[in-house]
């Protein structure tokens, strides 16, 4: 705690900032109407023109009775917006490392602190991976105020809550939750905030995904996400006015929204860009082309071992050459390959990107055919499948359908029909089983059933928001 001596009170904040170690600490000493102070900041965090106008200020209208305490000389003497007055050291401390400006009186118990921080960000743009054909532009960046500024532009309701928190003993990263007070799930609320609180992790390394860990450790032995990430700041908005939890982490461009169910990650916002006929035009291609990725593979294994069981109008599915490897090692191979070649694309610079594709693409399809190793028909349906994987926005989802289309393809190729089905059948109960944050099922409305929510999910209606 600060005292009204003011030589101590420097000292406290010295010892624990120390900013002759750090260059871009910066301890600025000024004289105020003959009473000494010292200003504290971090150099590039703060608006260096504001803390020059605000000096200037000082010098030309501080008067003798604003140096009664710091609240009167908050209140008379300094214009600026966001400002507050602390006696606590170590608020004072985290603050200052924040990018906020601490100003430091003599004769003053407590230190008065001025928002006056800027963040390097980039510029406002369309997110990479979470594009629409129609609608707005914009997306979130790695600045938490601008996120939720974007967000407070779409909901202009008073009833609207932006929850300021931190987590990390190290890190002190911020944290926002949003909700809306009328809608949000107040148990679920209260829970989540006392997680978030009780953080003990020294740093959020990871932004996003270290606070989930953190916050359910327990939870993810189960592949299929509890949660889903948005760029995007409209669908981040009409989450929160259905009732949903939005979440940002500082240094992270995109929002969590809980309680997700399988439903909400595969909605996208193009379903509600497009009139209600387009919507579930695509909102229906969208479910059977995802359901088609899962089971596509395992099926056409499942004939091959059993041509019987195909119809004479589709026997060119089958293939008559002897393979060098059998079908079910060729798709895993391929599997465990389209990995390779996104992996390899992230790390490959902008200007090789695409001759490098074209190469891989030769080297996966013509030459691996000619050489022995797979089959055109092997690689032609996994190629769907890699395609088909883009057709919900939701990285995490993808990953868990391949999982479970490799466990299917696995116990098709040992046990056959009886495996095929088996395979099924544990997929299904993977998807059962699995809950929400909120302890939902994962499958609302489908299991447990709710006709009439099942039906807005599968069929995009007039909007009436």
């Amino acid at each position: 705690m600060l005292t009204n001596n003011y030589d101590k009170n420097i000292q406290i904040i010295k010892n624990t900032l120390q900013p002759e170690e750090s260059f871009d600490l910066i301890e600025r000493k000024i004289v105020i109407k003959n009473h000494r102070a010292t200003m504290y900041f971090s150099d590039g965090l703060t608006k260096d023109e504001i803390v020059e106008k605000l000096m200037e200020f000082f010098y030309k209208n501080a008067e003798d009775s604003f140096f009664e305490n710091a609240d009167t000389f908050a209140d008379c003497c300094v214009p600026y917006i966001e400002v507050e007055t602390t006696d606590d050291e170590q608020k004072i401390t985290t603050d200052v490392l924040s990018g906020m400006c601490a100003l430091m009186i003599e004769n003053f118990s407590k230190a008065i602190l001025l928002d006056t921080r800027t963040y390097p960000q980039r510029e406002t743009s369309e997110p990479e991976n979470d594009k629409v054909l129609r609608g707005s532009k914009d997306g979130f960046v790695e600045t938490i105020v601008f996120n939720t500024a974007l967000v407070r532009r779409r909901i202009r309701d008073p009833r609207l809550r932006i929850k300021a928190l931190r987590a990390g003993s190290k890190s002190k990263t911020d944290i926002a939750v949003c909700y809306m007070e009328d809608k949000v799930d107040k148990k679920l609320l209260k829970e989540l905030t006392k997680r978030i609180e009780n953080i003990k992790a020294e740093s959020l390394t990871m932004n996003q995904q270290s606070l989930i860990e953190n916050l359910y450790p327990n939870l993810w032995l189960n592949p299929f996400p509890k949660i889903k990430h948005t760029e995007r700041p409209d669908t981040a908005a009409s989450a929160i006015i259905k009732g949903n939890i939005v979440i940002f982490v500082d240094n992270s461009p995109s929002a969590i929204l809980m309680p997700t169910s399988i439903f909400d990650l595969l909605e996208e916002a193009d379903d509600f860009y497009f009139s209600p006929v387009t919507g579930t035009y695509l909102r229906l291609a969208r479910y059977f082309i995802t359901t088609l990725s899962v089971v596509i593979t395992p099926l056409w294994l499942l004939f091959l071992q059993n041509p019987n069981y195909v119809p004479d109008a589709f026997k060119f599915i089958l293939i008559d050459e002897v393979q060098n490897i059998p079908i079910l090692f060729q798709l895993l191979i391929i599997e465990v390959g389209i990995d390779g070649l996104r992996l390899a694309s992230l790390n490959t610079p902008s200007s090789l990107t695409t001759p490098l594709s074209i190469i891989g693409a030769i080297a996966l399809s013509d030459f691996a055919v000619k050489s022995g190793w797979f089959s055109g028909e092997a690689i032609l349906y996994m190629a769907f499948v890699t395609i088909a994987n883009y057709t919900q926005p939701s990285y995490e989802l993808g990953y868990s359908l391949k999982f479970c289309r490799i466990l299917l393809l696995i116990l098709t190729a040992i046990f056959n029909l009886w495996g095929f089905i088996a395979g099924n059948i544990i997929n299904l109960i993977i998807l059962c089983t699995n809950k929400t944050i909120s302890g939902k099922s994962y499958l609302y409305p489908l299991v447990p059933f709710n006709g009439k929510e099942l039906l807005r999910k599968l069929i995009r209606v007039r909007t009436k928001e």
